[in-house]
């Protein structure tokens, strides 16, 4: 929703996967909110110390607001929930549909469908978004291979 939690995590997560497959040139990640609270902030400390304890740097991101102009230059439009993805659906131009997602959606087991929001909870919400995001990140990469290759 902000673009300080769940977003970046998995911006962040996916970035460094794709760093170390060699692809950082041929793929564009970005994050963004589908709300205005947070832009321009980093990301929530909580997040950024859960990622750090993983060996992922989530300091260098800044929140920012989803804008029409993402759904056409993404192939690739993945929401954290339900409800943020009924938000994106609202936004996305008709010819654009087929990019939108869950992010859950390319984790392997499928069993949780939406990564929990973790800012009113504890440390240990930090560590099951980072849980569930590694799982789809490699799922998502997996997926942009086989549409490449």
């Amino acid at each position: 929703m902000g673009n300080i939690c769940r977003s970046p995590t998995a911006e962040g997560v996916f970035r460094h996967l794709v760093e170390q497959q060699g692809l950082a040139e041929k793929i564009l990640i970005d994050s963004a909110g589908t709300h205005n609270y947070h832009i321009g902030e980093p990301p929530d400390a909580r997040s950024q110390a859960a990622a750090a304890r993983r060996g992922y740097d989530l300091s260098g991101l800044r929140a920012r607001q989803v804008v029409r102009d993402d759904f056409r230059a993404f192939d690739y439009v993945l929401a954290m929930d339900e409800t943020n993805l009924s938000l994106l659906r609202q936004q996305c131009p008709d010819d654009c549909r087929d990019r939108l997602k869950l992010f859950l959606d390319f984790a392997e087991d499928g069993a949780v469908r939406e990564v929990p929001d973790p800012y009113y909870g504890g440390a240990q919400g930090f560590e099951v978004v980072l849980d569930l995001v590694e799982h789809a990140a490699r799922g998502l990469l997996y997926d942009i291979f086989k549409k490449t290759n």
